[in-house]
Order: C-alpha cells, then sequence, then structure tokens
C-alpha cells in the first residue's frame, strides 16, 4: 500500500500541470524522500540515492548505472518505479539516482549552456560519477545512463556532453528537449529507447504537448540522429516483437554503437515492466516488455566503452 500511495501521489511527475496533483506530489515528496548523501554544489545542495548489492565483491570493478527521474521526480520514486535495485542484486552492479533540482520534486534543466560540458546538471552528474568512483571500485568503462521522460532528455545531454564517460545510454518515453544539432560530440554512444504512440505526454510523432513551451520533434527522426550520428547504416531493420511492439535497430554503426528503437503500440507516458502509473492520466502500460531487463540487456550487449 505505500507504494501505491507514492505512485498515486505522483501520478503528475511527469506532467507537473494540475495545481492539486502538483500539491499532492509535493506532500509525498515530503513523506517519502530518501537519499544516501548529498552533493554541494555552489549555493545548492544536491541529493542522489545510491544502491550496492550486499554481496557485491569489492574487490572487482562493478558495472554503475544511472538512473535518472522524470520531471516532478525525485530518487527514490525512480528506483521504486523501475525496480533497478532488484536487478542490480541479481547481476551485481552498482545503481545512483541522482536529483535534478529544486527543494521538493525535482527537474532536470537543459538549457543556459552553449558548452555542454559546462551545463549545471551535467557537472553536477559528472562529480557525481567522481564521488561514487572514489568511495566505491567503479568499472570505469561500464558506467551506463538511462532516464524516464525529461531524465531521459537529461540522458541524451549526458552522452552528448561527457560521450567519454559513458558507455550506453536507455530512453524511457524520454523528453527531448534539445535539439539534435545541439549534440556537438562526435563520440558515438550506443543507445535504446521505448516510446508508445500514444503518449499524449511526449508525443511519438512530435507536437504540442502540455510539459513543453515549444512542440517536440517526432521519436523516429530524432532516434534517426542519433544513429547518423553513431555512423550507422541509414536504414533500420525492423521486426515485430509482439502484437504491439515493433523493434527496430539501426545497424553497422561506427564502434559497433548500435542504436535500438522499441516502439509500443497505443502505448502511454509509462516504464513498461515497473510500478504502473495512472493509466487515466498517463495512458496504457504495454505489458509485452519489461523495460528495466531490456535496457540492461542492451547494455550488457555494447560491453565496455570504446
Amino acid at each position: 500500500m505505500r507504494l501505491r500511495t507514492i505512485l498515486l501521489g505522483a501520478a503528475g511527475l511527469l506532467v507537473g500541470v494540475p495545481l492539486l496533483v502538483a500539491g499532492t506530489v509535493a506532500a509525498v515528496y515530503l513523506s517519502h524522500n530518501e537519499t544516501s548523501g548529498t552533493v554541494a554544489y555552489g549555493e545548492e545542495e544536491r541529493h542522489y540515492l545510491l544502491h550496492v548489492p550486499p554481496r557485491l565483491d569489492a574487490g572487482k570493478p562493478a558495472p554503475l548505472v544511472v538512473s535518472l527521474h522524470g520531471a516532478m521526480g525525485w530518487p527514490a520514486l525512480q528506483r521504486d518505479i523501475t525496480g533497478w535495485n532488484r536487478l542490480a542484486d541479481e547481476h551485481g552492479f552498482i545503481v545512483v539516482y541522482p536529483g535534478g533540482r529544486g527543494n521538493g520534486p525535482k527537474v532536470w534543466f537543459m538549457h543556459g549552456s552553449a558548452d555542454p560540458p559546462r551545463m549545471p546538471d551535467v557537472r553536477f552528474i559528472a562529480d557525481l560519477l567522481d564521488r561514487v568512483q572514489a568511495a566505491h571500485k567503479v568499472d570505469t568503462k561500464r558506467i551506463y545512463v538511462e532516464g524516464l521522460s525529461n531524465g531521459g532528455g537529461m540522458a541524451y545531454a549526458l552522452a552528448c556532453a561527457i560521450p567519454q564517460r559513458i558507455a550506453a545510454v536507455g530512453l524511457v518515453a524520454a523528453a527531448m528537449m534539445l535539439p539534435p544539432e545541439w549534440c556537438r560530440g562526435s563520440a558515438p554512444v550506443p543507445m535504446v529507447a521505448i516510446h508508445g504512440t500514444a503518449d499524449t505526454i511526449v508525443p511519438y510523432a512530435g507536437g504540442a504537448s502540455p510539459i513543453a513551451p515549444r512542440p517536440f520533434g517526432a521519436v523516429p527522426q530524432w532516434v534517426a540522429a542519433w544513429a547518423a550520428r553513431n555512423g550507422c547504416a541509414p536504414a533500420p531493420v525492423e521486426r515485430k516483437v509482439a502484437a504491439d511492439l515493433v523493434r527496430a535497430e539501426y545497424q553497422a554503426c561506427r564502434n559497433d554503437a548500435a542504436v535500438v528503437l522499441y516502439t509500443v503500440q497505443d502505448g502511454g507516458h509509462q516504464w513498461p515492466g515497473g510500478r504502473l502509473l495512472p493509466e487515466w492520466l498517463l495512458g496504457r502500460r504495454t505489458k509485452s516488455l519489461d523495460a528495466t531487463r531490456e535496457v540492461w540487456d542492451f547494455f550488457q550487449q555494447q560491453g565496455p566503452r570504446r
């Protein structure tokens, strides 16, 4: 019941529009926020949540997954929605959930810098990586980043700004606020994206959204732009993997940095296979895919950063 209360109260974590919902989210945040530590960043204190499996071999370098929450979310909520801790215990890797900006429910900001590595939220996460690496034996060639909605957009920003530190990224219902031309880095970064065709928050075909001042671009187009950056063959190989799920993979990429898009027919703004957010607000969640496991499998297939 506790988790159900968290998720229902946080129904607007990705929308952030109705005042009543926003107030409820803030109240739930105050009751259920958890942190492992803080990072002083200028005059601001940034929070994070860290999970280290209890049976992790302390003498062996472990992969690290950075999991980024959606707008109006926070680290513990991202943990509960995605279930990364369970998979980390099963496969032996560390997970860190950074917190965006804000004194309550938080947001990732992807503007204010024409120089990607100097973007404030990029610098915060880079500093957090340094802190985790100083405290734990991390395989620095196997640092992966994934994000939900606004967190997916932040994962894109990190792949552009510090590709030398990231082995692969996963984007679920990603809110891509930055145009492809913002990404000036040349290093290819493998990427897997999962997006529903009935997502009204970040429309699959692009267009206006209640959360953004400008229309979003079409999901297949920004995936194609990522594939072009990675030097992949222009036409993806598509196959239907379930009644409501199509997998499109761009192949022959530079450094074997694959790009994959899972299209969920009639899927909403959800984390497939994770904790269900209210479908009346965010749309249908497919039962054909476990996004957490699929993203991790993709990370494993890509292997260490090259």
